[in-house]
């Protein structure tokens, strides 16, 4: 099923493909993702197409920088990010998906960001 995402103010739009749906729905206690509190939705990389507003995405990088966090530069919704777990795969902001409440999905799940995979001694 393919949705359609949209930041705030409309400059924005995705069009979305997910790896499983909305089943893939969690959050993270990362020091990014704890701040920015959207609940992401998996989709694979070529899953994603942006429609319009390419030029009004800017990029947020930190630590590693793998993971790319994409904002609109107007309202500053996140939209998506290629993850750093797995960059085979975009989280995308469940919040912005049109015609998707998270709230109607009851309790979503958590991963441990603050223990991130990549940050453990193997």
């Amino acid at each position: 099923m393919r949705h359609k995402l949209t930041c705030h103010c409309g400059a924005v739009e995705l069009a979305v493909t997910l790896s499983d749906d909305l089943r893939t729905a969690r959050r993270c206690d990362c020091s990014f993702c704890r701040r920015r509190g959207a609940a992401a939705v998996s989709a694979p990389l070529d899953g994603i197409e942006i429609v319009k507003g390419a030029d009004n995405l800017t990029l947020y990088q930190f630590n590693t920088n793998t993971a790319q966090h994409y904002f609109c530069k107007t309202c500053g919704i996140y939209t998506h990010h290629k993850r750093r777990s797995n960059p085979n795969e975009f989280g995308v902001n469940l919040g912005a998906l049109e015609g998707v409440n998270p709230r109607d999905l009851g309790d979503i799940g958590w991963v441990d960001g603050v223990n991130h995979p990549s940050d453990r001694d193997t």
